[in-house]
C-alpha cells in the first residue's frame, strides 16, 4: 500500500530535480536529443517556405533605409551573375532561423529542463525568453535608428561626382553584420544577471567597474561593428546603456535569490 503525504509535510527543497525515477540510460538520452533536433529542423523549414516565397519583397524592405536616402531614380546593382537569384535565397534563410528561433529554444528547454533544478529552471526560463526578446529588440534597434543614420553619414561623405550604387550582396552583408552586433549586444543584461546568480561577480564590483566599462564598449564597438565611425558609437552607447539596465535586473534577482534562500547567506557568514 503506498504511503500517503501527511499534511503539513516539508515539500522537497528546490535544489532537488523532480525526477524521482531511476537514471536513464545514455541511448534514451540520445533519442530525446534526436526527437529535439528534428524538431527543430522541422520548425525551421516550415518558417522557410512562405519566407523564401517572398523573399523579393523582404529584400526590398531591407533595403528601404538606403533606397529612401538615394537620389531619385537611383538602384541597387548585382556584380555577380547569379546574385538576383541567391541573394534573396540568403535572406530567406537567415530570416527564417531568425523567426523559428522561439521554437529552437523551445527544443532546446524541453531537452535540458529535466535535469534542470527547479530554482534553476526559474531563472533559466525567463532568460531565455528575454534573451529572444533581447535579441529581437537590437534587430529593431538596428534597422529602425542606426541603419537610417549610417547610411545617411556615408551618403554625405561619398566624394563629389561619386554615384552610390551598392551591390546587393554587399548591402545583405553589411546590414546582416549590423544586425548580429546590436542582436547580441543587447544579451549584454541576460549575461551580467548570468554572472551575478553564479557568484562569477557581484553587482557592488560591477558599480565600480563603470569606468573601466566605458572603455571597453569603445573597444568591442571597433571590433564587432562595421568599419564606420557611426555606427561604432551608436553601438557603444547602447551596450553601456544595456550594462546599466543589467545591474538593475541583476539587483532584483539577487535579492529576490537571497530572499527564498537567506540559510545561503547565513552559511556565507562568517
Amino acid at each position: 500500500m503506498a504511503e500517503e503525504s501527511l499534511p503539513g509535510a516539508t515539500p522537497p527543497p528546490d535544489d532537488e530535480p523532480d525526477a524521482g525515477g531511476p537514471e536513464q540510460p545514455l541511448l534514451t538520452h540520445l533519442l530525446e536529443l534526436r526527437k529535439r533536433l528534428l524538431r527543430a529542423a522541422l520548425g525551421y523549414l516550415v518558417v522557410l517556405v512562405p519566407v523564401a516565397v517572398f523573399a523579393r519583397p523582404i529584400y526590398h524592405f531591407l533595403a528601404e533605409p538606403l533606397m529612401r536616402l538615394l537620389p531619385p531614380n537611383s538602384t541597387m546593382i548585382a556584380t555577380q551573375v547569379a546574385s538576383p537569384f541567391v541573394t534573396p535565397l540568403k535572406l530567406a534563410a537567415t530570416l527564417s532561423l531568425v523567426l523559428a528561433l522561439p521554437w529552437v529554444l523551445a527544443q532546446i528547454w524541453a531537452f535540458v529542463a529535466p535535469g534542470l533544478y527547479r530554482n534553476e529552471r526559474r531563472l533559466v526560463a525567463p532568460l531565455l525568453l528575454s534573451s529572444t526578446l533581447l535579441f529581437y529588440a537590437g534587430i529593431a534597434f538596428a534597422y529602425y535608428l542606426v541603419l537610417p543614420h549610417v547610411f545617411q553619414f556615408f551618403i554625405n561623405f561619398a566624394p563629389q561626382g561619386v554615384s552610390v550604387m551598392t551591390d546587393i550582396n554587399e548591402y545583405l552583408s553589411f546590414v546582416l553584420k549590423l544586425f548580429v552586433a546590436f542582436g547580441i549586444t543587447f544579451e549584454t543584461p541576460v549575461a551580467i544577471v548570468l554572472l551575478c546568480w553564479t557568484g562569477f561577480t557581484s553587482v557592488e564590483q560591477l558599480k565600480k567597474s563603470r569606468s573601466y566599462v566605458v572603455v571597453g564598449v569603445f573597444v568591442v564597438g571597433a571590433v564587432i561593428a562595421p568599419p564606420d565611425v557611426l555606427s561604432q558609437i551608436l553601438l557603444a552607447g547602447c551596450m553601456y546603456g544595456l550594462f546599466e539596465f543589467g545591474i538593475l535586473w541583476a539587483s532584483w534577482v539577487v535579492r529576490h535569490k537571497h530572499d527564498e534562500n537567506p540559510e545561503d547567506d547565513e552559511a556565507a557568514t562568517p
